[in-house]
Formats: C-alpha cells, sequence, structure tokens
C-alpha cells in the first residue's frame, strides 16, 4: 500500500514534517509494510521554505536585515544549489509575528527588509527567485522591497519617502536610474495563498489592514496612498497591475512584485507542489492524507488541502484530511476531491492543550483513519 502524506504546518505547533511525521508513525501501526511517502506542504505562507528545502536537499542561508519598523533582524531564506533557486519567505524580514500586537503599524511598515534578501539572492547568483508572500506586517505596496533594489521613491522636493505606505501618498517621481541591472536576468514567481487586488473593498488595506493595526479612518488613508502609488508607477513602467489577482497580497508586495520585477503569480501550493514533486509522488498512490490547523471554507481560497486534493483528483486518488479544527462551510470541500476530514480533538480541550498534545493526537487520528480503511477493505 502507496500512502503520501502530505500535509501543510500547524500554526503554533508543529512544522509540516513535525505533522507528517506524527501521521506516519499512526498509520504504521496498523499498516507497519505500507511505503509511507512524506511530502510536507505548504501555501505561501510560513514554513513554505522549510517545507522545500525538506523536500529537495536545499540549504538554509542567513542575512541580516531591516524588520518591518526599521530594527534589524535575523534573516533565513532558501537556496536550491542545482537549479540556482533563491525561496524567500517574506515574513522573515517583514513578518508579523516580529512585531508584537501593540507595535503594530500598518502606516508605517516597511518590505525593506525584503528587498535585502532578494539582494542577497542575487548577490548568490540566483535565476530564480520565488517569493512566498505570507504573514506579512507591511502595508507599503512593496515600495520598501524596491527601494532596496534601486528605486528611487522622491517627493516634490526631490527627498526620499520615509518608510511605510501612508507616505505613498506624497510620492512625487519614481527613478529607476539605479534599479539593480541583475533583477532583468532573473525569474520572479509569487507564492501567495491570496488573490486580493491591490485596492478597493477587497484590496490589501480594506481586508488585511486591520489586522496590521490599522484603524477604519488609517484603512481609508492606505487605499488612497496605494492607488496613487499604483498611477505613479503606471506612468514609469507603462502597464498598470493594480486589479490583477495577488496584487494586494502581503499587503501589495504583489503588486511591486509584478510591476517593477515581472514576477508572476501562482498559488503557493501549486509552487511547493511542483518543487517537491507532489503529483510525481501521488502517482500510483492508494491514499493521500493532508491537513492544516484549521479546515473550513476558506481552504477554497487555495490553501494547501484544496491544493493537494485538486492533484490528487487528477490522479483518481482518495484524499482524507486530519486538521486541528473543522470550522465553519469545511463541507464545501467534498466538491472538490476531499473524501473525508477529521479534528484532532477527543474532548474538550483549550487551544494550547491541543497544540501541546498534536504530535499524540495527529498519531491517533493517523491510526484510527487507518484501522477504519482496514475494516472497509474486508
Amino acid at each position: 500500500m502507496k500512502i503520501i502524506i502530505a500535509p501543510d504546518s500547524f500554526k503554533d505547533s508543529l512544522s509540516a514534517q513535525g505533522v507528517a511525521d506524527a501521521i506516519a508513525l499512526g498509520l504504521a501501526e496498523v499498516w507497519p509494510d505500507a511505503q509511507l511517502i512524506k511530502c510536507p506542504m505548504a501555501d505561501g505562507g510560513e514554513g513554505t521554505v522549510a517545507s522545500v528545502l525538506a523536500a529537495c536537499n536545499g540549504q538554509w542561508r542567513h542575512a541580516r536585515v531591516r524588520g518591518p519598523l526599521g530594527i534589524a533582524v535575523e534573516a533565513r531564506w532558501g537556496w536550491l544549489v542545482e537549479s540556482r533557486a533563491a525561496i524567500i519567505e517574506m515574513a522573515e524580514a517583514s513578518g508579523l509575528q516580529l512585531v508584537p500586537p501593540g507595535q503594530r503599524d500598518a502606516c508605517s511598515s516597511s518590505t525593506y527588509g525584503t528587498g535585502e534578501l532578494i539582494r542577497a539572492a542575487l548577490d548568490a547568483g540566483a535565476e530564480r527567485v520565488i517569493l512566498a508572500i505570507g504573514g506579512s506586517a507591511t502595508n507599503d505596496g512593496g515600495a520598501g522591497a524596491m527601494q532596496a533594489l534601486g528605486v528611487a521613491l522622491l517627493d516634490d522636493q526631490g527627498q526620499s519617502l520615509p518608510p511605510g505606505g501612508l507616505a505613498l501618498a506624497n510620492l512625487a517621481r519614481i527613478d529607476l536610474s539605479d534599479l539593480d541591472p541583475r533583477l532583468a536576468q532573473v525569474n520572479f514567481e509569487i507564492a501567495a495563498d491570496v488573490d486580493n487586488p491591490l485596492c478597493g473593498p477587497h484590496g490589501a488595506s480594506a481586508v488585511f489592514g486591520p489586522q496590521k493595526g490599522a484603524t477604519a479612518q488609517q484603512v481609508q488613508a492606505l487605499d488612497r496612498a496605494l492607488g496613487h502609488f499604483a498611477e505613479q508607477c503606471a506612468r514609469v513602467l507603462t502597464q498598470d497591475v493594480r486589479d490583477e489577482p495577488g496584487s494586494g497580497a502581503a499587503g501589495g508586495l504583489g503588486f511591486a512584485a509584478k510591476a517593477f520585477l515581472g514576477a508572476q503569480f501562482r498559488t503557493g501550493v501549486d509552487v511547493v507542489a511542483q518543487l517537491t514533486g507532489l503529483a510525481e509522488a501521488v502517482s500510483g498512490a492508494d491514499l493521500v492524507i493532508t491537513g492544516e490547523g484549521r479546515f473550513d471554507a476558506q481552504t477554497l481560497r487555495g490553501k494547501t488541502p484544496f491544493g493537494v486534493a485538486r492533484i490528487a483528483r487528477q490522479h483518481g486518488v482518495p484524499v482524507v484530511v486530519i486538521a486541528g479544527t473543522l470550522g465553519e462551510g469545511y463541507q464545501a470541500l467534498y466538491e472538490h476531491g476531499i473524501d473525508a476530514a477529521f479534528a484532532l480533538a477527543n474532548g474538550p480541550m483549550t487551544l494550547q492543550e491541543a497544540c501541546t498534545d498534536a504530535p499524540r493526537l495527529l498519531r491517533e487520528r493517523a491510526r484510527d483513519i487507518a484501522r477504519l480503511w482496514r475494516v472497509a477493505a474486508r
């Protein structure tokens, strides 16, 4: 029996590799002779680089860069030697987890450090750069990252704009004369799990600004500032990508990556699946087990179980989900290749208890699924 184990991480609990290991232990209790193939997955958010490096035998690289509020941070990025590909998780440099809740400031936080990570990849000789852009603390339209790469953003006095999205309201001129020429030789891809446009009611500021510290009034100001940034970019770059899917990802970093770097937008799970060879692994399998911390209707927006199920469906392989919790609307996934879903909790427990006991609960749930499968096969 061949079983593919392809889960995402369980946030604040286990990495994708840790989840896969626990599930494998439970399955092995019932099927000791089964071929268990672990394919840790991600969807462009936290854990994307770790999943790819684990599957592709890649290397961690380190760089000291500017954090979202200007304080230096130690950030990691991934390097695939043979393909000369860099995998950059922008949250390492510009992520929400780097800013304590009381200090979150969507108006002045910057993606400058993410630009510094791209520059480090260029220094290493990257020919392909994959930007995993989930979990941002920023709402600057990717302006900071572009400044780190040589784009000059100037006010009407010819002075460089300060960090943050709100400052873009004062943008008078964009100067590309110092843009790093190596960028033109690199293929850029955006790996994300959201497809929002840059501006408007479904844009970066309105949808994600509040969780980054923006008030209702600041959301409106930020949305106008990003719109002005897009207009100025269109004059210099002769294209306007603000309404394209994914331009609003990571507070608009998706927009800048498309506009300045020619990045192609792809769902994060598709990028990870390609790099890890998931489709090849699934071919000929008897069962796929995937999972995530919370499995609900939002999973349809391109999260890991949805992407894994789409691939498994193409090969006619059944899919079972093990999730931390089953949220509202998860049943809709039954129309998209998910055959069954199970939650971890086996009784009343706090979130902390569930996170702490996740390895044991995953092992038990996987064992129960295997036992049920064995009975059904008789």
